[in-house]
């Protein structure tokens, strides 16, 4: 891409040639141009010369946008046509974390500090190739692929899903010089989309199928929650929304359009207060266990109950 400013500046001539008397083609008389105002063409040249910097500028972010999308991404291993529709799913389902770096800093003994930089399904370094887990060690910066992306398997369980590189840098004197492999466990935790990069293990005294273990927290390995509602809260739901929306609304007609005041405000408020007394009716005779016409258990001790007293009750008492 040629720099704004050469580019601008070649411009300018090429339009100065072309204006200039000697500057016509195939030897036509050249009609003399009219008198210009002082500082025509220095004007016309900076508004050309923006237009041409907003080109380059556009042209720069499309090459950028370009390399985006050229970047790599997981190669599952085997052929193409034949990989699993069950791991693309689950790589489509991590895609979130892609945009995403995580660290890791291990200090096993005072000489052996590691920090481990670990991308989902991304180049964690460009110099690196297919770079998906890198072991950096921090006392001489050398930088050891554990995984690449090219060499990919992903599986899954009820609440986690392990991310597994191969194909990193082969062992020195160890596992018999096989490839590095790294495997990430990513468990459910549905408080956080992604948190607690940690190594687990480095299991490279064996003789063949060492490896490294990572572990990392995120929602996305969690299975989707089932509703617990029940169909009998389903539909109770349903029925205090409807009697909200017949209240409300019928508060705002009778207020707004009948003019209705108090208590007449409320929908068909003679209706429910009808409703109301036949049914405080109803469950007075029913629940009720002795008629309404009997007799009071106790009678109360007033004058008017006493009745009037015999005037020959203490006649026996009197001597003949």
């Amino acid at each position: 891409m040629l720099p704004a400013a050469p580019f601008c500046a070649g411009l300018r001539l090429r339009l100065a040639f072309r204006r200039s008397p000697g500057g016509h083609q195939g030897g036509a008389p050249h009609r003399k141009a009219g008198p210009r105002a002082p500082g025509q063409a220095q004007r016309m040249f900076p508004s050309l010369c923006g237009t041409c910097t907003v080109l380059l500028v556009l042209v720069a972010l499309a090459m950028v946008a370009m390399a985006d999308q050229e970047e790599m991404h997981c190669d599952l291993v085997g052929d193409q046509s034949k990989e699993s529709k069950r791991e693309q799913a689950l790589l489509k389902k991590l895609e979130p974390l892609s945009n995403m770096s995580f660290d890791s800093n291990v200090s096993s003994s005072p000489e052996e500090k590691y920090t481990y930089k670990f991308r989902v399904c991304r180049e964690v370094n460009s110099s690196l190739s297919q770079s998906g887990l890198v072991q950096i060690n921090l006392k001489d910066q050398k930088h050891t692929v554990v995984g690449r992306i090219n060499e990919t398997q992903v599986f899954s369980g009820s609440d986690w899903i392990m991310l597994i590189y191969k194909g990193g840098d082969s062992y020195g004197s160890h596992c018999h010089g096989e490839k590095r492999k790294a495997m990430i466990m990513i468990s459910c935790n549905r408080k956080t989309l992604s948190s607690g990069f940690t190594l687990l293990s480095e299991e490279r005294e064996k003789e063949q199928e060492c490896l490294y273990l990572f572990e990392m927290d995120s929602s996305l390995a969690c299975p989707p929650e089932d509703s617990h509602l029940s169909v009998g809260s389903i539909l109770l739901i349903t029925f205090a929304s409807l009697v909200a929306v017949y209240i409300i609304g019928g508060f705002l007609y009778q207020r707004l359009v009948v003019g209705a005041k108090g208590m007449e405000q409320f929908p068909h408020f003679t209706f429910w207060q009808d409703l109301g007394n036949l049914m405080a009716d109803g469950c007075d005779f029913i629940c009720r266990s002795k008629p309404q016409n009997a007799p009071a258990a106790y009678r109360g001790v007033g004058d008017d109950q006493l009745g009037e007293e015999s005037e020959e009750r203490d006649d026996h008492l009197l001597p003949m």
